[in-house]
């Protein structure tokens, strides 16, 4: 099948994005043929194009992790799978079989398949999936569905399954306007937490509050995590969750309080921060990695969405021949939320 499709040649800037037609294979067992209804763009696309993603990527690549679509075609009969069925491509795959599958951790899986990275994604009209990687897609307009899956099932797991948020406790959120940290301001709050925004903009302090932020600190004030600690009657936050990395970790271990818990989700902002160990043995802190989500956590998302609990914030909806715009327009960071793509 010949489809359009958004393919880089080369690593770069987002000049390397272009739109051109490519050839998709019919779906072998274990396959199934999706129609790409929508697909949202994050900061990792920006990376993997840009070539400083440290993943696997092999030459020539199509982009796009989060994919809501309409199955087309089944590469197994026996599939319960029917063409016309909503589907949301999980974005992380497990094997199932592995050490870390067997023991709970399946997001770190030793084998796992992620569109847009081990193959191509959903920046296309068409793409090819693991059927086992398929889940139904809640009754919702798909651009919002495609908002959800990366951010709000790594805020669950973040926050339940690597912090174990308690009710009452004080949550700082950095990046806090952005995909996942809108994201995780919502989860905190249902779970009873007091979730503190750190933003660079004063302009995105409304916004960040109507995601459930108690408070909203400017981190273009380096003394922020003074702040923090002024919120919090002195004591410092229990919980931080830091996808920013750099200057921004450096702050975050100073806001935290003693025996808090850091959770580390990303490094956009820089991968290599000093990290004072005196600090961290003699106050017992925790500085813990979180990586994606499982498949039960991307359902756990889809099942709030669909009950209304939370909300994806969908910033801007794009043409899929606009992806270079697309990514331009998430690297200046003024958005809030995310955007998302449609063929």
């Amino acid at each position: 099948m010949r489809v359009e499709a958004v393919v880089f040649r080369e690593f770069g800037g987002p000049e390397v994005l272009e739109v051109e037609p490519v050839d998709i294979s019919e779906p072998e067992a274990g396959q199934t043929l999706v129609r790409v209804l929508a697909v949202s763009v994050n900061h990792l696309d920006l990376e993997i194009r840009a070539g400083v993603s440290r993943m696997p990527i092999r030459l020539p690549h199509v982009l796009g992790r989060e994919v809501v679509g309409e199955v087309i075609k089944v590469g197994d009969e026996s599939s319960s799978w029917r063409p016309g069925d909503r589907v949301v491509v999980l974005p992380h795959v497990p094997c199932g079989s592995c050490r870390h599958c067997l023991t709970g951790s399946a997001n770190i899986c030793l084998n796992g398949w992620m569109p847009g990275i081990h193959a191509w994604g959903g920046n296309a009209e068409v793409m090819l999936a693991p059927t086992r990687g398929l889940v139904a897609a809640p009754d919702l307009d798909p651009v919002e569905i495609a908002a959800l899956p990366i951010g709000f099932g790594t805020a669950w797991r973040a926050l339940h399954h690597t912090a174990h948020v308690v009710s009452g406790e004080w949550v700082v959120v950095a990046g806090a306007s952005g995909g996942l940290g809108h994201a995780c301001l919502q989860v905190a709050a249902l779970a009873g937490a007091r979730p503190i925004a750190l933003v660079r903009d004063p302009a995105k302090a409304d916004f960040v509050k109507m995601c459930g932020a108690e408070e909203v600190v400017l981190t273009t004030d380096a003394g922020w995590p003074d702040r923090v600690r002024e919120i919090t009657n002195g004591r410092g936050a229990e919980v931080i969750i830091d996808h920013v990395g750099g200057a921004n970790f450096v702050g975050s271990v100073k806001a935290l309080a003693d025996r808090g818990r850091l959770v580390v989700a990303g490094g956009h902002g820089g991968e290599f921060p000093p990290l004072d160990l005196i600090d961290v043995f003699r106050r017992e802190l925790r500085v813990l990695g979180v990586r994606s989500q499982r498949p039960d956590d991307v359902a756990i998302a889809l099942e709030m969405a669909a009950r209304g609990s939370i909300q994806a914030h969908v910033a801007e909806v794009l043409p899929l021949a606009e992806t270079r715009a697309a990514h331009e327009l998430i690297d200046t960071r003024t958005i809030t939320g995310k955007v998302v793509l449609r063929p």
